[in-house]
């Protein structure tokens, strides 16, 4: 069994979680931010920042739905695995088998072990794919066979590599029509979402839901301003990129993929799934399994899915050691999503990293000088400087040791004033009205910090 996470580690990483997260929502510019944390047996965190409809002005909340896309791939492969347990379909079976339309072409012959897998060496996208980009809509069936009946769609022979792609996803769609005997959309939401019990996730657009959508918005590195972007209907590949949903039911359904959990597959299924069977890239890199990303944040092994969908950028982890599920949707073409999610799970990490310490609480806080801003935050009940504008929020961070209305800097890189101390002033209240830093600069609390027109030298 694995250890449990110490319940009061987890609430310390998690409160500075949601700080960070904030911060981040707007340091970046990003318009919205929904994230969730589920931990043991239930959700541990779930959270929103900034605002779903930036033109109406309307606050981001905690149900307002995403289309998290590719994350579409987990519910295909779980659907596949589902009629493979019920012996409605197997791993090695040729597509062809039950596509019969594709008989005879050479993506017949991919099994649905290869398309799980991308490993049948299928065009990602088509050789014409501007529905990415609205300029067409989503291939429906008819289309999407004509994709699959070209001989140019089989680029590659099969398992030469990983080759990722969404028309095989679609194909997969159609074989999972076929052995279920039912539309691709309505399977997955009977033997899937209903079955967990879940509102906040569907296979495809709704459109009786529009207003509960969070607007996409376009991408910073092409323009000053962000625009936003339609929702639209995914058709034949939402087997590959239709889904939406909102992160507490999505860590929700992805805690149904812990061991020991049969809700809706084997355990022996699960581990199929989330084997690591091929490098996408560099050799220590992310692999693939039959649906599933598997990677590593920090030493951990995880595995989940990313989403981009034209407006939304998502991410989920799973690590199943641990029990810990995360979720972070943005509503961005360039949102962050995947370094906001693994955050969740380093900072988990660095508060269970030692012994429970003796800091005070009364030190934390986000403060700012003209050079920037730093958070001290609680972890583990140990205190550290943390640059809330970096990557990765655990990485070489300050240690600091309680000395009265001081902090010493204990641990961190040499640049970081090794030895010296951070000297609090607290008003009446004890709330902290300043801090001198241990490289001598004063420091505000951000609140209290207010940036003049312009910087001059003062006599």
């Amino acid at each position: 069994m694995p250890d449990a996470l110490d319940p009061q580690n987890l609430t310390e990483a998690l409160t500075y979680y949601d700080s960070w997260l904030a911060f981040n929502q707007r340091y970046q510019r990003i318009p919205g931010v929904q994230a969730a944390v589920f931990a043991g047996d239930a959700i541990a965190f779930s959270a929103a920042y900034g605002l779903a409809d930036v033109e109406q002005q309307v606050e981001l909340t905690e149900n307002h739905l995403f289309r998290i896309a590719s994350h579409s791939k987990t519910f295909t492969a779980t659907a596949a695995f589902q009629l493979v347990e019920q012996g409605r379909l197997r791993l090695d079976d040729k597509a062809a088998q039950h596509v019969t339309e594709i008989v005879g072409t050479p993506l017949g012959e991919r099994t649905v072990r290869d398309l799980l897998s991308h490993a049948g060496g299928i065009t990602r996208d088509s050789e014409e794919a501007d529905f990415w980009q609205l300029a067409t809509g989503f291939p429906d069936r008819d289309h999407l066979l004509a994709v699959l009946k070209e001989s140019a769609s089989a680029v590659i022979p099969e398992n030469d590599r990983f080759k990722y792609s969404n028309i095989g996803y679609g194909l997969l769609g159609l074989v999972i029509e076929a052995a279920a005997g039912t539309s691709y959309n309505s399977y997955v939401q009977s033997a899937i979402v209903d079955k967990l019990g879940l509102s906040g996730l569907g296979p495809e657009l709704d459109p009786n839901r529009s207003n509960e959508y969070a607007a996409g918005y376009s991408s910073l590195s092409y323009a000053d301003d962000r625009v936003p972007i339609e929702h639209v209907d995914t058709r034949a590949l939402a087997p590959a990129t239709g889904f939406y949903g909102n992160a507490r039911d999505l860590v929700t359904y992805f805690s149904a993929h812990l061991p020991g959990d049969d809700r809706l597959l084997t355990d022996a299924s699960k581990r199929q799934m989330q084997h690591p069977l091929w490098k996408t890239g560099e050799e220590d890199g992310p692999r693939y399994g039959l649906g599933l990303q598997v990677s590593k944040v920090g030493k951990r092994d995880v595995f989940g899915h990313g989403g981009g969908y034209p407006g939304h950028i998502t991410r989920s982890l799973v690590d199943g050691e641990r029990r810990l599920a995360v979720s972070v949707l943005t509503n961005a073409i360039d949102g962050s999503a995947a370094q906001l999610a693994e955050a969740a799970l380093k900072l988990i990490d660095l508060a269970e990293s030692e012994d429970r310490g003796q800091g005070e609480a009364r030190f934390t806080g986000r403060y700012a000088n003209l050079w920037g801003v730093y958070d001290i935050a609680l972890l583990g009940g140990r205190l550290y400087v943390i640059d809330p504008t970096s990557p990765d929020p655990a990485a070489e961070p300050q240690t600091l040791e309680v000395e009265g209305d001081s902090l010493r800097v204990t641990g961190g890189n040499g640049y970081g004033s090794y030895g010296e101390s951070y000297r609090f002033t607290f008003d009446d209240n004890g709330r902290v009205e300043s801090v001198r830093g241990s490289s001598g600069l004063l420091a505000q609390p951000l609140d209290a910090f207010v940036l003049p027109d312009r910087v001059r030298t003062k006599s």
